[in-house]
C-alpha cells in the first residue's frame, strides 16, 4: 500500500522499491509519496536504507526492483530527466581545493547547460542565498565544516531543482549554523520546491518537516506527520514527576493506587504514561501532596518524534 503523506501534488514517489546487496536487503519494499512543497523527515538508525534510497532517487543506484519517480519522471527510464528536476546533497561530498567558491557553483552550473548572464546571475543568487557571497573568492580549503555544507546546499541548488534531497546536511554543524540551515529549508518550501531530508538529530526534524517517514532494516514502519504518528503510536501523554526524599515510595505508591501507566525510575526523575485529562492530571498531583510526598515537579506532555522513533523501531542494524 502506498501512503500519502501531505499536500496535493505528489513529487516524490517511491514505488515498491527494492534494493539488494547480496543477501542483505539494504531497501525492502518501501513505498510513498511526498507532496509539493512539503518537507519530509527521513529518519531511522544506521543501516536502515536511508542513504541507498537517496541515492537510488538521485540516479547513483539502480533498484533492484519497484521504482522511484521525481517529479512524474522514473529514475529507471528518464534518469536525465530527473537530474535536472533534482538538487542532491549527500552526506559525504567532494570540494576541489585549487578553487574558489564561486568557480565550484560555477563549474556545476555549466554541467547543468546554464549559460552567459543567466548562469553568473544564478551563482550570485545562490551565493546571497546560502550566505556565502562574502566568500566568493576564497579557496575551498580554506573553509570551515559549516561553510562547505552551505556551498554543497548551493551546488544542489544551482539548477533551481523543483526537489531537494538532502542527506545529514546539519552534520557537524555548529549551533548557529543548524539554526540558519533551518530557516533556509523553510524558505524553500515555502517557494515551492519539494524537501525529503534526513539527520539524526530529531528533535530539529520535528520543528522543520511537515511530515517523517521511519525506517528500519530497509523497511517502512510508520508514516505521516509527527502528529499523526504520536496518534498511531499511543494516545497517552508522558508525565514527569520530581520529589524530595525517595523517589522510589513514590513509584510504589503510583503502582499500587494504578494512578499511572508503567512508572519507571529514571534517575531522581518518575517517568511514566497518561490518557486523563487536565483536571485527571491534577486530582492525581493533589492525592500525592495530600499523602505526604513534597513533589517538586509534576508535568504531561504529548510524546515527542524522539518518544515515537524509540517506540517504532528496535535498534537492529543489518
Amino acid at each position: 500500500m502506498i501512503a500519502h503523506i501531505s499536500g496535493d501534488d505528489p513529487v516524490i514517489e517511491l514505488r515498491r522499491l527494492h534494493r539488494f546487496f547480496g543477501k542483505t536487503r539494504a531497501v525492502n519494499d518501501i513505498s510513498f509519496h511526498v507532496h509539493r512543497g512539503s518537507v519530509c523527515g527521513y529518519i531511522g538508525p544506521n543501516g536502515a536504507g536511508k542513504t541507498t534510497s537517496m541515492r537510488i532517487m538521485a540516479t547513483l543506484e539502480i533498484p533492484t526492483y519497484g521504482d522511484a519517480f521525481i517529479d512524474g519522471f522514473s529514475v529507471v527510464n528518464d534518469p536525465e530527466m530527473v537530474r535536472r528536476r533534482l538538487g542532491f546533497m549527500p552526506d559525504a561530498f567532494g570540494t576541489y581545493a585549487n578553487v574558489n567558491c564561486a568557480e565550484y557553483l560555477d563549474f556545476f552550473a555549466r554541467s547543468y547547460g546554464l549559460i552567459g548572464r543567466e548562469r553568473a546571475a544564478r551563482v550570485r543568487q545562490v551565493l546571497e542565498f546560502t550566505g556565502a557571497s562574502g566568500m566568493a573568492e576564497k579557496p575551498i580549503r580554506g573553509l570551515s565544516k559549516g561553510m562547505k555544507q552551505r556551498l554543497c546546499l548551493g551546488r544542489a541548488l544551482i539548477h533551481d531543482p523543483a526537489v531537494l534531497i538532502l542527506d545529514e546536511p546539519a552534520a557537524g554543524l555548529d549551533p548557529r549554523a543548524r539554526i540558519e540551515l533551518r530557516r533556509m529549508i523553510g524558505t524553500l518550501s515555502s517557494e515551492g520546491k519539494t524537501i525529503l531530508i534526513s539527520s539524526h538529530i530529531l528533535t530539529e526534524l520535528a520543528e522543520m518537516c511537515d511530515s517523517v517517514a521511519i525506517l528500519e532494516q530497509g523497511r517502512l514502519l510508520a508514516t505521516g506527520s509527527v502528529e499523526e504518528i504520536q496518534q498511531q503510536q499511543s494516545h497517552r501523554l508522558e508525565i514527569i514527576i520530581r520529589t524530595l526524599g525517595d523517589p522510589s515510595a513514590v513509584v510504589q505508591y503510583l503502582l499500587q493506587r494504578q494512578l499511572i501507566f508503567n512508572p519507571i525510575l529514571d534517575g531522581d526523575t518518575i517517568r511514566g504514561e497518561f490518557d486523563g485529562d487536565p483536571a485527571a492530571q491534577a486530582a492525581v498531583l493533589k492525592e500525592l501532596v495530600e499523602q505526604g510526598f513534597l513533589i517538586l515537579q509534576f508535568g504531561a506532555r504529548a510524546k515527542s518524534l524522539e518518544d515515537v522513533f524509540l517506540h517504532v523501531t528496535r535498534g537492529i542494524v543489518q
